[in-house]
């Protein structure tokens, strides 16, 4: 089996890519391509069982709907929008929602923060790959912050070049905790790239979800996240991927 992960930014400069060969009781980083643009997204892309993308796959519904009423005149009276409470579904989705319930992480807002970029890019990719499942597909949409704190990684204060040191503990963390991994010939990168490493763990998350081991929502939130994207946050060790 092949994972693919991509750590996709809003531009291909940071933007990274990492292609996962599996085997029984062992894993292997095979390529690692920084930066990376969709066409060569698409090349690692191909011929992959599971590729996971760190980037919103939709909108909220909220939002969706609110965007399109104001657009048509129809927004209507006593949305009462200076509260932010009244504001949150227009900011974030269910799936959001759910994992900050569940204390697995706070992602940032598709509709109202900078990742909105990222995003758009991510529609147009998924539609180049031809993905249209947006729950438990060939593609998943990850956020390697919850993976990390799920596994016992460091999840967050490892990103910039003035916390480097905290990223090599982090890298050092895994090699530890999944011996089984092996990241020869990219480990420099991986010391000193953020994005490298997030692009490591999205890998790892593709194959979580191969496995079976990543939540999935249920009868109720399933037609929601078919319009919004659903995260999968693992709840297979790192042992339990091998």
């Amino acid at each position: 089996m092949r994972t693919v992960g991509v750590d996709l930014a809003a531009s291909p400069t940071h933007t990274a890519v990492a292609s996962v060969e599996w085997s029984t009781g062992a894993a292997r980083l095979t390529g690692l391509v920084v930066p990376a643009d969709d066409e060569q997204i698409r090349e690692l892309a191909r011929g992959a069982d599971r590729i996971g993308i760190d980037a919103p796959f939709g909108w909220p519904d909220g939002f969706v709907d609110f965007v399109v009423a104001q657009q048509q005149g129809d927004l209507g009276r006593g949305r009462e929008l200076d509260r932010i409470e009244n504001r949150r579904l227009l900011a974030y989705r269910r799936t959001d929602r759910v994992v900050v319930e569940q204390g697995r992480g706070r992602p940032l807002s598709v509709s109202a923060d900078q990742i909105a970029h990222v995003a758009f890019r991510a529609a147009g990719l998924l539609a180049d790959l031809g993905v249209t499942d947006r729950v438990d597909g060939w593609a998943v949409e990850a956020y390697p912050a919850a993976a990390l704190q799920e596994w016992g990684l460091t999840s967050r204060g490892y990103k910039g070049v003035a916390r480097r040191s905290v990223l090599q503990a982090s890298c050092d963390a895994l090699t530890e905790q999944a011996p089984w991994l092996d990241v020869s010939g990219h480990r420099e990168v991986l010391m000193t790239d953020d994005n490298a490493f997030d692009a490591v763990i999205t890998g790892l998350i593709a194959r979580a979800a191969a496995v079976g081991g990543t939540h999935l929502p249920d009868d109720t939130d399933r037609p929601i996240a078919a319009r919004e994207g659903w995260i999968h946050v693992p709840h297979t060790t790192l042992s339990g991927l091998v």
